[in-house]
């Protein structure tokens, strides 16, 4: 999905001319905490630059263009997938796209430059030249070789006008140097011709559950080979909604490159087709998919009608004209989004662009906050402490109905967080009564790793996991108290390092008490212990003891306790005391035997 722009301000001196293109683009404006008026603020424009451009949404800096460039920098591999970057003078003079020249970043800054009255200082040759980008044709269109849009452009460049066969969508010198071919018909093409297709054309296709995906895409490629339409000519693949999880469908679909639409089988039956089955009516609800669907949401009329094999069928639709917008519902796509500490630094890029490409964001209301400024204007629902699985529930229930949601967790939503529980959901009974919805059910679930708490207390102390260790959780709410202290003594004897996540809570106050006698009895008293308050928030607290100085007054639930082996040390260095586990190297060189 395409995400809005953000136009950046940084100073009061800006602020208007930011205003005035945020209003001009109908997109947000965020601004630089203590700085600005705006009302979306950041504290550090460069992270937060630098973590929109991660998120694939086009930066917009009414700023200098360097701090733009500095920025985004360290991101840069791919000029094909980069979104755009601008930058503007404060006065609104001039507007520079710096990235993504033909991926809307000219399209944009004229859009700014009219709405300003100021100069857009394209740079792109092409569009400087002739006013076009050969790789970036209009809504509807799709290029067959964009590979060879460079050398064509550069001939083009020469002086060689284009000969046009067909209707293309661009208006360009006439002349014999290259050819631009328009058809809805397969084309080659090449460094001298390039072949665009108007997408008029919807692929309708079914299929029986787990059908083979190489039997539906062998079906799809004969209808567009028997019907002569160009895989490029196609706009999207629908079907019918109870297929939405069906894995064959989405496998044509990545193959065309095209977007999956779906109907409900009562919007299919009210679809009249030449090739209705009383056997489809009587298991779906809906008398024809493919032909049906095909025609829901192209319109027009049926170019090849169903085509059939042993489980599937497909069919071809055309409309009058090239496609633009979508009917049909998307599959709903649920994000479990891990955070890390929260510190936007230790989250990763791929956390940001899900929260960016989300429609709504649902969890503990504490996260959603630690997002700043790129929570800000998504529909949000918060839950309580205690509210996982409604929170869980409601977040599956809402994409089941076609939305792009993002479940916010802490640290790694795997480890002692809310991922389990979205795959306990889906795989309860369908006969239980606390079961999803059939339509969350179909939901696509995706999920980010983060760095979890004893990573970033481990970092942050040295390197105290450097050998085996284990995680327990001491709380008992979910796990019998006599379950964790049978981990606890098995840890033990195993001399594991060990992570304790709850160590405590307001009314739990003697299993960390319990689990430090245990440890006592099987490894040297002065055993280091890390206690890490607060990871990664300005309130971040690092604090060493000894085991047999452990207290359970100094720890809170903010708190991760992470518990040396016997042969955990500490080592003062230039920075402090340093907590490591050694691996065994030392042996190693020595020509011990680590077998």
């Amino acid at each position: 999905m395409a995400l809005s722009p953000i136009v950046l301000t940084l100073n009061a001196a800006g602020e208007p001319t930011a205003r005035r293109v945020a209003e001009a683009l109908g997109c947000p404006l965020h601004g630089r905490e203590g700085r600005t008026g705006a009302e979306i603020t950041f504290p550090d424009a460069l992270a937060h630059a630098r973590d929109l451009f991660a998120a694939g949404h086009a930066v917009i800096g009414v700023c200098a263009a360097g701090i733009l460039i500095r920025a985004v920098s360290p991101l840069l591999s791919d000029k094909t997938a980069e979104p755009p970057v601008l930058s503007v003078s404060d006065d609104g003079a001039v507007v520079v796209p710096l990235l993504g020249g033909h991926r809307g970043a000219n399209r944009l800054a004229r859009r700014i430059a009219e709405a300003l009255g100021a100069t857009a200082a394209v740079t792109t040759a092409g569009e400087v030249a002739l006013g076009v980008a050969l790789d970036e044709p209009p809504p509807g269109w799709a290029l067959a070789n964009p590979q060879d849009a460079k050398p064509v452009m550069a001939t083009l460049l020469s002086g060689s006008g284009a000969r046009t066969i067909g209707d293309v969508p661009f208006d360009l010198p006439p002349g014999d140097g290259v050819e631009l071919v328009g058809t809805e018909v397969p084309a080659q093409g090449g460094p001298t011709r390039l072949v665009y297709h108007p997408m008029h054309h919807v692929v309708g296709v079914g299929c029986a559950r787990d059908a083979d995906p190489e039997e539906l895409w062998e079906n799809v490629q004969a209808v567009l080979s028997e019907a002569g339409v160009a895989p490029g000519a196609v706009a999207a693949v629908a079907t019918v909604d109870l297929k939405l999880d069906e894995p064959a469908v989405h496998v044509v679909a990545e193959r065309l490159g095209r977007p999956v639409r779906a109907f409900s089988p009562e919007a299919l039956t009210a679809i009249d087709v030449p090739n209705p089955s009383e056997v489809v009516r009587a298991e779906i609800g809906t008398p024809s998919v493919a032909e049906a669907a095909a025609l829901a949401l192209a319109g027009g009329t049926l170019v090849h009608t169903k085509r059939k094999t042993a489980m599937t069928t497909a069919a071809l639709a055309r409309a009058e004209a090239p496609i633009t917008e979508l009917a049909g519902q998307t599959r709903g796509r649920l994000s479990i989004v891990s955070l890390g500490p929260g510190q936007a630094a230790w989250r990763a890029p791929e956390a940001s662009r899900m929260v960016q490409e989300a429609e709504e964001l649902v969890g503990y209301g504490l996260y959603i906050d630690l997002l700043g400024p790129l929570a800000a204007g998504k529909p949000r629902a918060d839950f309580p402490l205690g509210g996982e699985e409604d929170r869980c529930r409601y977040a599956l229930e809402r994409a089941g109905e076609g939305r792009n949601v993002a479940l916010i967790c802490s640290g790694d939503a795997g480890i002692y967080a809310m991922g389990a529980l979205v795959y306990e959901l889906l795989a309860r009974d369908p006969a239980d009564p606390s079961a999803l919805s059939p339509a969350a059910r179909r939901v696509e679930v995706v999920a980010t790793p983060g760095i979890s708490a004893l990573q970033g207390a481990a970092a942050r102390i040295g390197a105290p996991l450097g050998h085996d260790f284990c995680a327990i959780s001491l709380s008992d709410l979910l796990t019998p108290r006599d379950d964790i202290l049978r981990r606890l003594r098995a840890a033990a004897e195993g001399d594991f390092v060990i992570a304790f996540y709850n160590p405590v809570s307001r009314r739990r106050r003697t299993l960390l008490a319990e689990a430090r006698d245990i440890l006592l009895a099987h490894r040297p008293a002065d055993t280091p212990v890390l206690l890490a308050t607060s990871l990664g928030r300005p309130q971040e607290s690092l604090r060493l003891r000894r085991l047999d100085a452990l207290e359970v007054d100094e720890v809170d639930m903010l708190t991760t306790v992470l518990v040396g082996s016997s042969q955990t040390r500490t080592v003062a260095t230039p920075d402090g005391m340093r907590m490591f586990t050694p691996r065994g190297y030392a042996r190693k060189m020595a020509g011990g035997d680590l077998a």
